[in-house]
């Protein structure tokens, strides 16, 4: 055979070659443009090969869950039953309590108003003592005439960086905040008594003492209210007891 046709022989076989080997990337390119493109419901009519399939749970689970992680927002309260509890500010004691609930009070950049009455709701409502008969986990504050302690406290919203720096970010800002936190305090004094609630010093370096009562401490999230329940008042479930006591 003649050099020059030997020369086209082998030209031609590894232009073969090089097709062959694009063919999987081709595959794979026309599979993404297909998941991100195609309609689920038709996505179905399209060869999906094994090794394909961690692509698409990926693309599965970014479109249920990141949207569910990025709209979580809420208010937070970390709740102590106390046998007393006080806040000191420039070494003067500014509030303090007997038995009762210490609430460190934390808000979320994006609470609103609906945060704030199901927080309060939740506090007063909360059943952390024994009832007449012995029986734990009965009655809640207003049960007790007790009172109850807030305290703002924005670190509850505070992140960890790379390098183990707090970051606050998600907190709420500073005079919205104040302002949010005054309402959430008035909603407590319109459900129970107005004297029975007290508060620390908003935005102030604070010395915070309690005798924690078990130790007892609870967390109350305003996330759990978003998913269609609605939260009973204290009063409600005071009702609520009374029938089933009465049945037995």
């Amino acid at each position: 055979m003649p050099r020059d046709a030997t020369h086209c022989l082998s030209l031609a076989r590894e232009k073969r070659n090089d097709r062959t080997t694009l063919k999987p990337e081709r595959s794979m390119h026309r599979l993404h443009r297909a998941t991100f493109a195609t309609p689920w419901s038709k996505i179905n009519k399209r060869t999906i090969h094994a090794h394909h399939l961690p692509l698409v749970f990926l693309v599965l689970a970014a479109t249920v869950f990141i949207p569910r992680i990025q709209s979580a927002a809420a208010m937070r309260l970390v709740i102590q039953r106390v046998k007393s509890a006080s806040v000191t500010v420039n070494e003067k004691q500014i509030s303090s309590i007997g038995p009762g609930m210490l609430a460190l009070v934390g808000l979320h950049l994006e609470d609103t108003e609906t945060d704030l009455q199901y927080c309060a709701k939740r506090l007063l409502a909360v059943k952390l003592w024994e009832n007449a008969n012995g029986a734990p986990w009965r009655q809640h504050v207003k049960q007790k005439a007790y009172q109850i302690l807030c305290v703002s406290q924005f670190t509850l919203y505070g992140t960890l960086s790379k390098k183990n720096q707090p970051d606050y970010k998600l907190a709420m800002k500073a005079d919205r905040a104040r302002e949010m936190y005054s309402q959430f305090l008035d909603m407590l004094k319109e459900g129970y008594e107005k004297e029975k609630i007290l508060d620390g010093a908003f935005g102030e370096m604070m010395d915070v003492g309690l005798v924690n009562d078990g130790p007892v401490t609870l967390v109350i999230d305003s996330r759990e209210g978003m998913l269609g329940r609605q939260m009973p008042s204290a009063s409600q479930t005071d009702d609520a007891d009374e029938k089933k006591s009465a049945s037995k």
